[in-house]
């Protein structure tokens, strides 16, 4: 596995509790409480930490807040779309983020940790022209872009039909002239196995892409502003499945 460095305290506790024979090392200035909880907890698994000082953290790790804290480790690899047809048959009611050429890492790892707090089991992004993971984008899925699987694929539209394939209604989220992701026959579309479709930040969903989609859905805005951050508007379609399954009383 190539190694990664990650920084802040909730990504690093996150990667520690869940998969602490992946961490190679910590570095860690002396702190508050939740630093020293980080600095029992790594010794107590075995994980050897260092002391050092801002000036070494950010050397080792620019341009991101760490927090006090940085972990070398050992990242998880991508899926490749075979891998994640795979994973997707496994499920009975499969959960899938896809995030059509989303470009800012912060955005990415929001949509990462949105889809691993809604029980998605995979978000899937793009090879070319989207952000890849990125210390920024770590430290913002708060740990989940170390369990939560991600698929980069070289081909989106195929993926999507591979996604129909396995069984999954694709619902693509569009600014305006979509179906209300609200509407009682839009929630029925979310009850079973989906694959919510969701465009990067300049253009939204690409003419390919939203002719692969089953469905076009709008989130309704009747405020002023006219749209939303990508990663608001995952983190609401995603739980809008939630609610959809809650209230089908099929659970999450």
């Amino acid at each position: 596995m190539k190694r990664e460095l990650m920084g802040g305290i909730n990504a690093v506790e996150a990667l520690l509790t869940r998969s602490p024979e992946r961490v190679v090392r910590i570095w860690m200035k002396p702190g508050n409480a939740r630093l020293s909880a980080l600095w029992d907890q790594a010794k107590a698994l075995g994980v050897g930490v260092e002391m050092a000082d801002e000036r070494a953290l950010s050397r080792r790790l620019a341009d991101v807040p760490h927090q006090g804290v940085v972990a070398e480790f050992h990242a998880q690899p991508p899926m490749d779309e075979h891998e994640l047809r795979d994973l997707v048959e496994k499920h009975p009611q499969p959960l899938v983020l896809v995030l059509d050429e989303v470009q800012d890492p912060h955005n990415l790892g929001a949509c990462i940790r949105s889809a691993a707090a809604a029980g998605a089991v995979a978000v899937v992004t793009t090879k070319d022209r989207a952000s890849g993971l990125t210390p920024a984008a770590r430290k913002a899925s708060a740990g989940a872009s170390e369990w939560l699987p991600l698929a980069v694929v070289t081909n989106l539209a195929r993926t999507l039909d591979q996604l129909k394939e396995a069984g999954l209604w694709t619902v693509g989220l569009v600014m305006e002239d979509g179906e209300s992701l609200f509407s009682p026959d839009v929630s029925k579309w979310l009850e079973g196995g989906v694959a919510l479709v969701v465009g990067g930040e300049g253009q939204g969903l690409r003419r390919l892409t939203a002719e692969r989609c089953d469905r076009l859905v709008s989130i309704p805005m009747p405020g002023e502003t006219e749209s939303l951050n990508v990663s608001v508007a995952a983190a609401i379609a995603l739980f809008s499945v939630v609610r959809a399954r809650w209230t089908a009383g099929t659970g999450a």
